[in-house]
């Protein structure tokens, strides 16, 4: 039995890496131990037998706090010399940051999984350089990259400075979506919509799918956009709010704040076709649901999204900002019927060739094994 101890803090994505990973991973011969931060996700975790995954909560904050994350990676070396790990998996930068510390005094090996290098979260300056300047120096501790992407894999090798042996490949991935449940909230928008999950943020950039949504509308006036994960940690709120007011677009989007992940399946499969005007990703699951629900996609080309769309083969991809392009290729998709069943059917066969989680998690497990020792 190979012990994996998780370091991570809880939230969106991540939370949901760790779920599916527990869901389908091989429990006779991985046992898993989570420590994760206090404010984190409060839904326990669980073996497909029922049986709970044990977990530690420490003060594991998304902030640089020096005192406690100090307090963190002491408590944390503690439980590696109690739990014995013989790998430790270590998620985004804080989790990554403080397995890192506490494997000098457990001599462990460390699997980082970026989700999104925390450095792309800054245009530029001393913020950006200091981020990548730790990303740097942490690589040479005990360290090998476990990349959601090929993108994140170059960022890895060029950016960080990976060696070519220290860096292995999982791809984000999803259990095949067979069911369907009713919603569990009111619908409140017409049935002809496209969709988006994004908190407003720096790296969500929901201002230019407004700016989107506004040049459609001048030819699609009836054009509606339903955007999930509103609400929690959108630092962009009130400046999305203000310019949806600016731009008349009140009645042409509805707002959704967190909700079951079931829903979003279902807003997703009702939906004609998802759009992302992300500046960068890591490998995001709203889009690899679309692709497993069969649905084109049009996504700015950055990290994370041209890892999952393939211009004329199941989307569109535009440069950031663009925009006029961008409007145009939503305006082909809602007119464009043949080529958008086109889209719908390449989608499908994208998730099952390279994201489908049966397949793929054979592949974790072999990379945990190659890891265990130093």
């Amino acid at each position: 039995m190979i012990k994996v101890i998780h370091v991570l803090h809880a939230v969106g994505g991540v939370d949901v890496y760790l779920r599916l990973l527990l869901a389908t991973i091989d429990h006779n011969k991985f046992e898993h131990i989570i420590i994760k931060g206090g404010g984190d996700a409060s839904k326990g975790y669980f073996r497909p037998d029922g049986q709970p995954v044990k977990v530690y909560q420490l003060p594991i904050n998304r902030e640089i706090n020096f005192i406690k994350d100090f307090k963190s990676i002491s408590q944390v070396v503690k439980i590696f010399k109690n739990e014995r790990p013989d790998i430790v998996h270590a998620h985004s930068a804080k989790g990554g940051i403080i397995a890192r510390s506490a494997s000098v005094f457990y001599k462990v090996n460390v699997l980082h999984t970026p989700h999104a290098y925390s450095y792309l979260s800054v245009d530029y300056g001393f913020k950006r350089s200091l981020f990548l300047f730790i990303e740097k120096f942490y690589k040479n501790i005990n360290s090998k990259l476990l990349a959601t992407s090929n993108s994140e894999i170059d960022r890895g090798l060029v950016d960080v400075g990976y060696k070519k042996e220290n860096v292995y490949l999982f791809n984000n991935s999803i259990l095949p979506i067979t069911s369907f449940n009713n919603l569990s909230i009111p619908k409140t928008w017409p049935d002809n919509y496209i969709c988006s999950v994004g908190r407003p943020s720096f790296q969500k950039n929901i201002e230019l799918m407004l700016d989107v949504l506004f040049e459609v509308k001048k030819q699609e006036n009836d054009i509606h956009l339903i955007l999930m994960g509103v609400g929690y940690h959108s630092p962009n709120l009130s400046d999305v709010v203000n310019k949806i007011k600016e731009l008349d677009l009140e009645t042409n989007i509805t707002l959704l704040e967190w909700t079951k992940r079931e829903d979003i399946f279902n807003i997703i499969k009702s939906s004609k076709f998802y759009i992302s005007t992300a500046r960068y990703e890591g490998l995001p699951y709203s889009v690899i649901e679309s692709l497993a629900l069969a649905k084109p996609i049009v996504a700015t080309n950055v990290d994370g999204n041209r890892d999952l769309v393939k211009h004329n083969y199941n989307g569109f991809l535009v440069d950031n900002e663009n925009v006029n392009k961008m409007s145009e290729y939503v305006l082909r998709l809602l007119n464009d019927k043949e080529l958008y069943n086109e889209f719908s059917k390449n989608s499908k066969a994208l998730f099952h060739g390279n994201f489908n989680l049966n397949q793929n998690i054979n592949n974790l497990e072999n990379i945990y094994i190659k890891t265990r020792k130093i």
